[in-house]
């Protein structure tokens, strides 16, 4: 498939520009997602918040996410990446104006929501925009490059936060990230290409051994909806592990992490933001890993599904070892319990190489609510079992554990559907396509 834009379309410096024109923009949404963790201390300082009221302030952003990616998704297939991610931006940075702005829990709430809706398109947009113009090794590639520089953000969410609260504040801190999504707008502007409409023809293919898709072929637009999308075996099969372990790696790390370590573990709070740092270096570490890892893999017929299947056990045993050590679980045994959930990140770009290629966007937002979706009901539900259970009379240590057992149990029981599904029709050839290198493919870059 052919990529369209200004200058010099599939070769290095333009696959370069606009990967760093999406990477730059991804950066600031990590970093306005996990805030809230280095944030947390301050938050119930000045503020009064509880456990419950933290985690629906860090939800809220989960909230506005999540309610975006339906219509983002139709935005995505019908005007192009780069149109609906800068209006998107516009919303965020005027979201990050309005929370420097809040003298409440209901106006940051209100302005948290804002922003999770301004940055929901700041992945989805470069996961459609790299299935249009990429091969499909170099999709797998800068999907997990892509998220190697969420974890970069995620890493400047914590020590360079702490460090910058004495002079700036956290008024002032949102003001700078809104000053900071205006020139990402600037960046996508520059180094995007144009949209142009989907076509038919190659762009209407499924992957190899995948069923004929309804209204779709050469030269027709694809009439399938979101309910095709969801009742697809990979979605079936993909969707509770993405509610439950992705979902549960991200509310964990944007949140949870963070009151674990100074609740139960007796850590301050710059003790706990060195933590968090920790943790976020070791994702970063992970990401740039798959992505020089995944290829290879595949060229030992080693695909998606089979990487999920062997390693998922991991951090489930990880957290049943981490709720047993309760006050001994620091920042250490987090990092790698986030680090084993990576195994779940493949089945976002597995996901979307299930699809043509005119509905990658609705199926890749659609996973990505299931995602989000995930992000926010365990983010609240976490505070909200530990609210419940001190108030049965719980120690806050004892209540932590029990409330993360709980969230342990509801990963099994995800990996156990998973397990029990059958394979999706022809997935080995979809694999197989997702993770080769296609000579006949765009440069298998970056």
């Amino acid at each position: 498939m052919s990529a369209r834009g200004a200058a010099a379309p599939g070769n290095a410096t333009w696959v370069l520009a606009m990967f760093a024109a999406f990477a730059f923009t991804y950066f600031f949404s990590a970093l306005l997602r996990a805030v809230t963790a280095t944030l947390a201390p301050v938050f119930s300082s000045e503020i009064g918040l509880g456990a419950a009221d933290l985690g629906l302030l860090a939800g809220a952003y989960f909230l506005g996410f999540a309610a975006m990616q339906l219509p983002l998704g139709n935005a995505l297939d019908r005007h192009g990446p780069r149109r609906t991610l800068l209006a998107l931006l516009a919303l965020a940075a005027l979201g990050c104006g309005a929370f420097a702005l809040a003298d409440g829990l209901g106006g940051l709430i209100a302005a948290r929501v804002l922003i999770g809706v301004g940055v929901s398109a700041c992945l989805m947009a470069p996961l459609t925009c790299y299935r249009r113009h990429l091969s499909p090794a170099a999709q797998l590639r800068s999907n997990s490059w892509m998220l190697m520089t969420g974890s970069l953000g995620m890493v400047a969410s914590t020590l360079p936060v702490q460090w910058l609260l004495p002079t700036l504040g956290w008024r002032g801190l949102f003001w700078a990230l809104a000053a900071a999504l205006l020139l990402a707008m600037v960046a996508v502007a520059l180094g995007v290409p144009r949209d142009a409409p989907v076509g038919g023809g190659e762009d209407g293919a499924g992957p190899a051994g995948a069923a004929p898709w309804p209204g779709v072929g050469p030269g027709a637009a694809p009439r399938a909806g979101y309910r095709t999308i969801v009742s697809h075996p990979i979605f079936v099969r993909m969707a509770p592990l993405g509610f439950f372990v992705y979902g549960g790696l991200v509310a964990v790390q944007a949140l949870w992490a963070g009151p674990w370590l100074t609740r139960v573990g007796g850590a301050t709070a710059a003790q706990a933001a060195e933590g968090l740092f920790v943790i976020n270096l070791a994702m970063l570490v992970t990401f740039f890993t798959w992505g020089a890892l995944l290829p290879r893999l595949a060229a030992r017929g080693i695909g998606a599904e089979k990487i999920m299947a062997w390693g998922l056990p991991l951090p489930l045993l990880l957290l049943a070892a981490i709720v047993a050590l309760g006050p001994d679980a620091g920042a250490a045994h987090w990092a790698l319990w986030c680090v084993a959930c990576t195994f779940v990140s493949v089945s976002q770009p597995a996901v979307g190489a299930a699809f043509p290629t005119a509905l990658a966007g609705r199926a890749l937002s659609a996973f990505n609510l299931v995602i989000f979706g995930g992000v926010f009901c365990i983010q609240w539900g976490i505070g909200l079992a530990i609210d419940a259970l001190r108030a049965a009379g719980l120690s806050e240590p004892a209540a932590f554990r029990a409330a993360f057992a709980l969230f342990g149990v509801a990963g099994l029981l995800s990996y156990l559907w998973f397990l029990a599904r059958p394979e999706r029709p022809g997935a080995a050839a979809a694999d197989n396509a997702l993770l080769a290198p296609d000579a006949a493919a765009p440069p298998d870059r970056p």
